[in-house]
């Protein structure tokens, strides 16, 4: 199956967060990869890929060398994308003979994309089995919602920009009727449990869209969920496809990065310094020896990055803009909100150079200032070189987005180059990779 296919599949399979991790999970187990749990001591094996992972969501994977090695090859992109969560009390008054679920915005999304096209619903469930608590995934996978927009005739605004409130416009219509009860019934019938044993439900609403190539020849890709999913396919085919470095190669994917990154399974919190520092142990690193491992590590922040628009160049900064389907961007910001530096852009470069996948600058317009990503929230907590990049994008947090299609390859090519390699400073100060 052609790189593009894959990623088409992981997509269409990855309708939330909690379904993204479960599929690179099983992808690396697949692989081989030995399941640790953080509750549990951890006893590694030298030549031996592991996971490990958190809040559902989350998750790092690591393989331990087979001899001694410099530091940590690492590599972090974001399992969730803006969209709908479901309220605990699910179902909301509504007018006429009409049952609507109750949700709220989650992240920053382009919200009028939803209106009138087909939704579901996925996510993650408590449930009782005996005495104990355990998460289940749960997807109801069929048509059922849809958030109906106003009829023009109602609304002569409506193409003028209108503002929509979420807690009126936004509230998806599930049926006809009232039923109190019915979608707790549905869900539990999806988890395959009395409805007694469902405890509570962490829901998302997902379009129905599948992930498909457009343009006169398949050049583009078009799908829900490509910001992030995109990167996290593309680093995970590369984490899986390298060879044996003289780096342990990392590979995490962090949940919550749309909300803020602050929760136990985002990338501000200590889930990739705890990993890291129980790996060192395991290997046998004393205290000394952790540190310089960390100063002779490197990472790679994948989050995808706005490609000039055809209707609006004028948002995009005149000299540094990305194309569609032009490669890998290196992301810059003067303020480092993006935290490539001349070192860190270098480093990467010359890996896609010598992989031969092209690159791509992008800086924002001075007066447009960029959201901050998962690099510099990062390196808050694990202070190494660090470069951001991502894959050229259109419509980033639309309903669906636009990318190009050559570029996911792009990406694995130049992932698998890099955890490949060995990274790590010399005596004099200079960087060997």
């Amino acid at each position: 199956m052609d790189t593009v296919q894959k990623l088409f599949r992981f997509l269409d399979e990855s309708p939330t967060c909690y379904h993204a991790a479960a599929n690179a999970k099983a992808a690396l187990t697949a692989a081989g990869a030995v399941e640790l749990r953080e509750s549990e001591q951890w006893k590694l094996e030298k030549g031996t890929l592991y996971v490990v992972e958190r809040g559902d969501s989350a998750l790092v994977a690591f393989r331990v060398p087979e001899g001694p090695f410099h530091g940590f090859l690492m590599a972090a992109s974001h399992s969730d994308s803006p969209t709908f969560k479901v309220r605990e009390t699910a179902e909301a008054a509504s007018a006429g003979n009409t049952l609507r679920l109750s949700v709220e915005p989650y992240g920053g999304g382009v919200w009028r994309g939803w209106l009138d096209r087909p939704l579901s619903v996925a996510g993650r469930v408590v449930i009782r089995q005996g005495d104990r608590l355990v998460s289940r995934l749960v997807n109801i996978d069929r048509d059922l919602l849809v958030i109906p927009g106003v009829a023009i005739h109602m609304d002569r605004s409506v193409n003028k920009g209108a503002e929509l409130n979420p807690a009126v416009d936004l509230l998806p219509l599930l049926g006809c009727g009232k039923e109190p009860g019915a979608f707790r019934k549905l869900i539990a019938e999806a988890a395959g449990v009395r409805e007694e044993h469902l405890l509570s439900t962490e829901l998302f609403l997902y379009p129905r869209t599948k992930a498909v190539q457009t343009g006169l020849n398949g050049e583009f890709i078009v799908s829900p969920r490509l910001d992030d999913l995109q990167c996290v396919f593309g680093c995970l085919e590369g984490f899986l496809a390298a060879k044996p470095g003289g780096s342990l190669p990392v590979l995490a994917v962090f949940n919550n990065e749309e909300v803020g990154s602050n929760t136990r399974q985002g990338a501000d919190s200590t889930f990739l310094t705890d990993v890291l520092e129980r790996i060192a142990h395991g290997c046998g690193l004393d205290s000394e020896a952790w540190k310089a491992a960390v100063a002779n590590s490197f990472m790679v922040s994948a989050d995808n990055a706005h490609a000039i628009h055809p209707a609006h160049p004028e948002y995009a900064d005149k000299g540094e803009f990305p194309v569609l389907g032009g490669g890998i961007v290196i992301k810059y910001n003067a303020n480092q909100r993006y935290t490539t530096d001349a070192v860190s852009g270098a480093v990467f470069q010359a890996i896609c150079q010598e992989a031969g996948v092209p690159v791509q600058r992008y800086s924002n317009r001075a007066d447009l200032p960029g959201g901050s990503t998962l690099g510099n929230i990062s390196t808050a907590h694990l202070s190494v070189p660090t470069v951001d990049i991502g894959l050229p994008q259109l419509a980033m947090h639309s309903v669906c987005e636009t990318a190009g299609a050559a570029d996911t390859d792009y990406l694995v090519k130049a992932m698998t180059a890099y955890f490949s390699r060995d990274f790590h400073r010399d005596r004099d100060g200079g960087i060997v990779f």
